[in-house]
């Protein structure tokens, strides 16, 4: 998706060299290293089992085999996990990380620069990873920063997850991601495309082609009315059909997938007939919708927490705006009910947070919530893993730990089919072959390790 130029090969030199410098701080940054876990619990996504005993051997930042027993090869180092439970490294479909909401968010689009934002998702980036979560899909930013801060976590500048960004959202005039709504338009002018804002097919076509331009992974609508946006209704349909077949046309053209935000019934069954890949939230979904996904291969995304949030939030005086008040009082009992009843229906689900609604790092407690709306413990965490790994279309190097696959690999102490708030206590995150956490035990036997070899 992108070119070759000479700015961007010093741009890439400097990265290297800046890598080279700072690789020490890092724990074991050569992911070229051959190294041997022991898990003694392996979660095994592809059919939500737990494995006793497994070596896991990892060459060159992937995994070369899963071997029963314990045993390593001559010069793997090792990593003893065997009083752990090993699993995948997590994916979260929906994250935001340059929002971070709360009283004065608001006020943000006019006192913040992009250089703000950035900084912002530098530390949500690193929160997010730390908690175990390897993948994200960043959908929706300010000014395409995610764009930059994708390409400065894979030249090993900062510390993230993999990030599969939609840049801009795209909406219709007036609707939930016109960065325009509420505000004098004297001040704010009359977005375009460029700036997500569409209404009819071709302008819908130009948007697509500018997020290609801009270096996007995907794309990400708004189909409906939003519940934190200042406009009064969180339900109405806000693209015809013609715009949202020529998103989804024009989206294929380029390799995209199509993420829609959705409440309302109406608009999310018009963007499913159009052929979207994923409708995020969902709220108001009925039967006649879930049965359309089904016939139409279509996953939900469920983002319970910001469900949960947004609700108490409402309760306080003055931390939502007034419009916003009354649609965000129901949202977490009305989110709850219906992912429990696409999860009964058979809806393909995959995990979600809106983080950035909520606070970045906690996204494990979306776990805890799919586990009290009824799903299994074995299937929340095959939602985050296996089934995330498929929206991506990344099903052959992601979400599980399998011969040939990237070595994302996370552990908890205890088990999280027993207990899922486990997976809000993740003590050893691995990406790419590369340690960025590991309990303090696990340290003092490598530095011991280290002495006696030298």
């Amino acid at each position: 998706m992108t070119t070759k130029t000479n700015r961007s090969y010093f741009v890439n030199r400097a990265a290297a060299v800046a890598l080279s410098v700072f690789a020490g701080l890092f724990s074991f940054q050569a992911s070229a290293e051959s190294i041997a876990i022991y898990a003694g619990k392996l979660f095994d996504s592809s059919n939500g089992k737990l494995l006793e005993d497994r070596t896991i051997h990892i060459v060159d930042g992937r995994v070369d085999s899963v071997q029963k027993g314990f045993a390593k090869h001559d010069r793997e180092r090792l990593i003893d996990l065997r009083e752990y439970t090993v699993l995948p490294g997590l994916m979260d479909m929906h994250s935001h990380l340059t929002y971070e909401f709360g009283p004065r968010a608001y006020m943000e689009s006019f006192s913040w620069n992009p250089a703000d934002f950035t900084l912002r998702g530098v530390d949500a980036a690193r929160r997010t990873l730390q908690a175990g979560f390897t993948t994200i899909r960043n959908l929706g930013d300010h000014d395409n920063v995610t764009v930059s801060l994708r390409r400065a976590i894979n030249n090993g500048l900062v510390e993230g997850p993999r990030i599969y960004t939609a840049g801009k959202t795209i909406a219709t005039t007036g609707g939930h991601a016109d960065p325009t709504n509420g505000l004098r338009q004297d001040l704010m002018g009359d977005p375009g495309p460029v700036d997500g804002v569409i209404d009819g097919p071709i302008s819908a076509r130009k948007a697509i082609r500018q997020r290609y331009k801009d270096g996007a992974d995907l794309i990400k609508i708004t189909a409906t009315g939003g519940v934190l946006s200042v406009a009064k209704s969180g339900q109405n349909p806000q693209f015809m059909q013609d715009e949202l077949e020529a998103i989804v046309e024009a989206a294929r053209d380029y390799g995209f997938t199509v993420a829609v935000h959705a409440h309302g019934k109406e608009g999310m069954i018009r963007a499913i007939r159009a052929g979207v890949d994923s409708i995020e939230h969902g709220t108001y979904m009925d039967n006649e919708v879930m049965d359309l996904m089904r016939r139409n291969n279509t996953w939900f995304v469920p983002t319970l927490m910001a469900g949960e949030w947004v609700t108490e939030k409402s309760a306080i005086e003055g931390f939502l705006p007034d419009l916003v008040r009354p649609k965000a009082a129901t949202m977490g009992p009305l989110m709850q009910d219906t992912f429990s009843r696409a999860h009964k229906r058979g809806v393909k689900i995959a995990f979600g947070t809106d983080t950035g609604v909520t606070r970045h790092g906690d996204n494990a407690r979306e776990f805890l919530l799919m586990v009290q709306g009824g799903m299994s413990p074995a299937d929340a965490l095959r939602s985050a893993t296996w089934n995330a790994a498929q929206l991506l279309q990344m099903q052959d190097e992601l979400g599980s730990i399998s011969e040939g696959k990237i070595a994302d690999i996370i552990a908890v102490a205890g088990n999280p089919l027993e207990d899922i708030s486990e997976m809000q206590r993740v003590l050893f995150v691995m990406k790419e072959g590369v340690i960025y956490k590991e309990p303090s035990e696990l340290q003092d036997e490598v530095f011991l390790e280290q002495e006696i070899s030298g």
